[in-house]
């Protein structure tokens, strides 16, 4: 019998930097958890852009936020990862040479910090994500414990994040693809699958009772904490293969599908 639902945003259950969620799924998660049952979001996302788009059920909801460097539920933070404070400096020094194209997210269980002056960028950031932030001139000298830092490039980063990011950290820092314009970087320690267990193991939830959806690469440590995981259609063929089953994509409402599906079988 699942227990715990756990589920990815951003190309999973709605279109990448969409600001916005579908009625029906707070609906979906209000019934599930009327019915006993846990639900989690587990997304690179802040916390508080999370909490907006599950507005109406907020406070049923435990948030793996920052890919699991910021981990709450109602009122208490469970868990949070900081970084190394050398780390976050060099990753800005050379995070910084790419500003011409891209723009940078520096992340505290706060909000965000923005170095940007790009107006698109930061219309883009308040209107896709709802995120609090403030903008400084160096994010280096704000008395922040920083858990995440983003790149953004619009269209793809795929390329610089594959070829010469992730290379550079991968034996230093987690860092991943995030969604097709997203190359994230947490401590070693943060993955959404790690948080994911945290939760269990404080319910005393199996990952056989567990039910997880995803689509990307950041995704894949929270499906192998799940029995019951999926793709999406749209996910990368490494999710895919992680996967032990296949839903329909957002456009499709595969997640909501897959769930309302569950709770009408485990009714009967």
């Amino acid at each position: 019998m699942i227990k715990l639902i756990a589920t990815d945003i951003d190309g999973t259950i709605v279109k990448e930097s969409s600001p916005e969620i579908y009625p029906d799924f707070p609906e979906a998660v209000r019934e599930w958890t009327d019915a006993g049952g846990i639900f989690c979001v587990a997304s690179g996302r802040q916390y508080y852009s999370i909490r907006h788009m599950f507005e109406p059920v907020f406070d049923r909801i435990y948030y793996l936020a920052e890919n699991g460097a910021h981990v709450r539920y109602g009122e208490e933070d469970i868990f949070v990862q900081k970084m190394r404070r050398d780390y976050v400096e060099q990753i800005m020094a050379q995070l910084r040479t790419y500003y011409d194209t891209c723009d940078v997210v520096v992340s505290s269980v706060n909000g965000s910090l923005l170095e940007s002056k790009n107006e698109k960028f930061l219309d883009f950031f308040k209107r896709s994500y709802h995120n609090r932030y403030r903008i400084v001139d160096d994010v280096l000298t704000e008395k922040e414990d920083i858990i995440k830092i983003a790149i953004y490039q619009p269209g793809s980063i795929r390329d610089l994040g594959e070829k010469i990011l992730i290379p550079a950290w991968q034996d230093k820092v987690k860092t991943c693809m995030a969604g097709e314009e997203w190359v994230d970087f947490m401590d070693a320690a943060v993955d959404k699958g790690n948080a994911l267990k945290m939760i269990q193991k404080r319910l005393d939830i199996t990952a056989a009772e567990t039910m997880a959806f995803g689509d990307n690469d950041n995704d894949l440590g929270l499906l192998a904490a799940a029995q019951e995981s999926y793709a999406v259609e749209s996910a990368r063929d490494s999710v895919k293969e992680q996967a032990k089953h296949v839903c329909p994509g957002y456009s499709e409402r595969g997640v909501y599908r897959v769930i309302k599906e569950l709770m009408e079988r485990q009714r009967s």
